[in-house]
């Protein structure tokens, strides 16, 4: 197979779809692999570290969607990009197209077949495409968190960990998955008084049982949630349902309740976000102030650590990658259901029930586009 990585032109997006370990395997497989010029730059693999393996490095995004029988990236394509795809090709990325319509409606119109990173299952109920950049983001959450808490950047200029004879600040995580319990554990490391908020029992029992002198745990009612909101410093939204719109755990109407200059941090927002005022934003303004609430909702955190990411989402997308490849991806998605659960878009057809519900379209079942 012909597999084309093209270079992110999200702003300020440093990663890559294909790392030079992945491309050496893909090849050592017998397939072919085409790299954009500088595709691996941001996160530190010179086009050179490409071409030791024998990929071929071009020199425009234009050639390689053009020639790529499968394209490989991290982000979902953008307008331009997604001009470029065809009917018969295959995309495996991060797509997120709950909150995303017009992205939808794109990838429909080519014809493309389309697998998200993130709606991919594992045996134990988790999701291992996303797992990694979630474990990044919950990490970054309580540190961008903390800068967005400086008073110049309009915070409430308070300290995460505060002083001796001053007391830390108050951190309040919803969601104690992945997200979450990263969060919570930087935040807490930090010096921050940590409550995590989560409606499972079970996860709660977890999470008590290994981090219980770490930070806290609650259970997840409007009345806590309505409290511990109204007292933290800071709020992570760590909520997620696969491949649906994140819901809306605090409205707009709750922030009044809030410290002024209290700090949102919503890991959600390639969802939506579980804020009912969040909207996306970028590394290049990050930050934005509702009702004197400071917003931080960057749908690419992962992207400001682009080599950590890089090479941890390349480990786990990779055995994925070359499953595709090997077999091409009906076989590989009827041999496997878990990368089956990840299909989301085919020959114009939507393939992924959430989205569907999400946005008001007809679903095909995806065992049926195996056979269509």
């Amino acid at each position: 197979m012909l597999i084309g990585c093209p270079k992110e032109i999200k702003n300020q997006e440093y990663r890559v779809g294909i790392t030079p370990a992945a491309a050496r395997e893909a090849i050592a497989h017998g397939h072919s692999v085409l790299m954009e010029a500088g595709a691996g730059a941001g996160s530190g693999f010179p086009d050179a570290d490409y071409a030791a393996f024998g990929a071929e490095i071009v020199g425009s995004a234009e050639e390689l969607f053009e020639r790529a029988e499968m394209v490989v990236k991290v982000k979902e394509p953008q307008p331009v990009e997604r001009a470029r795809l065809r009917e018969g090709q295959l995309l495996f990325t991060y797509l997120h197209l709950a909150p995303d319509p017009e992205q939808t409606r794109d990838l429909l119109k080519s014809g493309v077949t389309a697998i998200a990173y993130e709606t991919v299952t594992d045996s134990t109920g988790g999701l291992p495409l996303l797992a990694p950049m979630s474990e990044v983001a919950g990490k970054l959450a309580p540190q961008v968190g903390a800068w967005t808490l400086q008073k110049a950047n309009g915070g409430r200029g308070v300290l995460l960990g505060g002083v001796p004879g001053v007391g830390p600040a108050k951190v309040v995580v919803l969601g104690g998955g992945v997200v979450g319990t990263h969060a919570a554990r930087v935040a807490a490391g930090m010096g921050a008084d940590v409550v995590v908020l989560d409606l499972s029992m079970h996860r709660m029992r977890y999470l008590d049982d290994v981090f219980g002198d770490v930070f806290e745990t609650r259970y997840a009612s409007r009345g806590n949630s309505e409290e511990l909101v109204a007292e933290a410093d800071m709020v992570i939204g760590a909520v997620l349902i696969p491949g649906a719109a994140a819901p809306k755990l605090v409205s707009r109407a709750q922030l009044s309740t809030m410290k002024r200059g209290a700090a949102i941090v919503d890991v959600a927002i390639d969802q939506g976000g579980c804020f009912e005022t969040s909207h996306a934003t970028t590394h290049d303004d990050p930050i934005y102030e509702v009702d004197g609430i400071m917003h931080y909702c960057v749908a690419n955190m992962p992207g400001a650590v682009a080599r950590t990411s890089t090479i941890a989402l390349g480990n786990a997308t990779m055995p994925l990658l070359l499953a595709l490849a090997d077999k091409g991806w009906r076989t590989a998605c009827a041999e496997d259901p878990h990368l089956l659960a990840g299909l989301n878009v085919h020959a114009g057809n939507l393939t992924y029930a959430a989205v569907g519900e999400a946005l008001g379209i007809a679903v095909m079942d995806p065992a049926t586009a195996l056979k269509a």
